[in-house]
């Protein structure tokens, strides 16, 4: 039977809008940084019969019976977590990322502790203590920006507002920033004030764990990040932190926040850290950086502003507006073009959240296709001709046609 069989027999609207997103995924180019594709055994065990099993309590103390092959399948993502990032202690428990650091905050802190985070409108993240989460209600925070000409975090702000504050937590770790981050600076800053140190590295996780971006696992108390974007496993989440902090955060997860894990998401975390420990896998973690940083190099050529100059890692924040056009306009009429991003809030946008200057693109779904600078460079041009001609239908389905041809050259992995 073929992939969707089982879903057309019973379900053929699903099973048709599946076979459509499968023909997107193949069609057009992916450049919103935090998607990817996975293996496909990763899908596989995504969708396997580890679905059917609850799981409450940890390896050895589950609450239910029947955990001998549960215990084995989460016992290896831990170990081969501890083994591809260099972690005391591993939790692969939460659901996503979003409630990984929901679970930190539990399991560390008190309803009105001081958060010290980097700003969402400067590339932060909600969970990070944002007004309308319930991080930013619960706890009290502040944000730190970049500076407004270089658009790198200003850590002397970073240290500054430590001293003013004396925050409970700081966080470092980005969804929008296009630089290396300083683990270290911002654990010297961490240790000064007496805050724990908690690195979100959902983004580059992967870059991380390939050896293309420096770890924070030496640096922080806690180290939260998603197991999809760059990492290239299933939709999850992942908790690193210092044994001594163990038993908090494993209280914050569970029974804090959460009852039982996802098994088929454990399962298939287990075969994407496999993958990651492999030796190509540095080779695609390095190849996305080299391809982001050409993918720069293209659209500078093009007078395309670009936030911070560059890039070190996986994505890009391009300010429009030099350009005349809004970020959501120019992400609709590239779209339409075969060439999906995110319009995106720039550092000191002065226009609204839904309607920003800017769009976020990323490589690492191209790389992971096996696309290289060549194809990085085309893909700049398109870009500048599907902005410039934001309203000419003809030119934009032009340009479609020769990125699903682009795409024909390069399968998508997995599907």
């Amino acid at each position: 039977m073929t992939d969707n069989a089982h879903i057309r027999a019973v379900d053929p609207d699903v099973a048709n809008l599946i076979d459509q997103e499968i023909q997107r995924q193949r069609d057009v180019l992916r450049l919103i940084p935090s998607e990817n594709y996975a293996s496909a055994a990763v899908l596989q065990a995504t969708g396997s019969c580890l679905t059917n099993k609850y799981s409450e309590g940890y390896v050895g103390r589950r609450y239910y019976q029947g955990q001998d092959y549960i215990d084995g399948i989460e016992g290896l993502a831990i170990q081969r977590a501890k083994e591809l990032f260099g972690a005391e202690h591993v939790n692969v428990q939460p659901y996503s990322g979003s409630p990984a650091n929901l679970a930190v905050y539990l399991g560390l802190l008190n309803p009105g502790d001081g958060i010290l985070s980097m700003s969402l409108p400067h590339g932060g993240h909600l969970t990070h203590g944002w007004k309308v989460t319930i991080s930013g209600q619960y706890f009290n925070a502040v944000q730190y920006g970049v500076d407004k000409d270089s658009k790198r975090i200003d850590m002397d702000q970073v240290a500054a507002m430590a001293r003013e504050h004396k925050p409970k937590l700081i966080i470092c770790g980005a969804s929008a920033y296009p630089r290396i981050i300083d683990f270290a600076a911002f654990a010297e800053i961490a240790k000064e004030v007496g805050a724990y140190l908690l690195a979100d590295i959902a983004h580059i996780s992967g870059l991380v764990a390939g050896g293309a971006h420096p770890s924070p696992v030496p640096y922080a108390d806690v180290v939260s990040t998603t197991t999809h974007k760059t990492l290239r496993g299933p939709r999850g989440g992942m908790l690193m932190c210092k044994s001594k902090h163990a038993k908090a955060i494993d209280r914050g997860v569970f029974p804090g926040l959460q009852g039982g894990p996802h098994n088929h998401t454990t399962g298939a975390l287990a075969i994407a850290l496999k993958e990651a420990l492999q030796p190509e896998f540095r080779d695609y973690a390095a190849q996305t950086v080299r391809n982001c940083q050409a993918l720069a190099d293209g659209l500078l050529t093009h007078d395309f502003d670009l936030v911070s100059g560059g890039t070190d890692n996986h994505l890009l924040l391009v300010d429009l507006s030099n350009k005349n056009i809004s970020g959501k306009i120019a992400a609709k009429a590239l779209e339409k073009a075969g060439i999906v991003c995110n319009a995106n809030s720039v550092p000191f946008d002065t226009r609204k959240p839904f309607d920003p200057s800017g769009i976020r693109i990323g490589t690492p779904a191209l790389t992971s296709r096996g696309m290289g600078p060549d194809e990085m460079h085309q893909l700049a041009d398109w870009i500048n001709s599907a902005i410039n001609l934001p309203d000419d239908e003809t030119a934009l389905s032009e340009i479609a046609r020769s990125v699903k041809a682009l795409c024909d050259q390069f399968p998508a992995p997995g599907i």
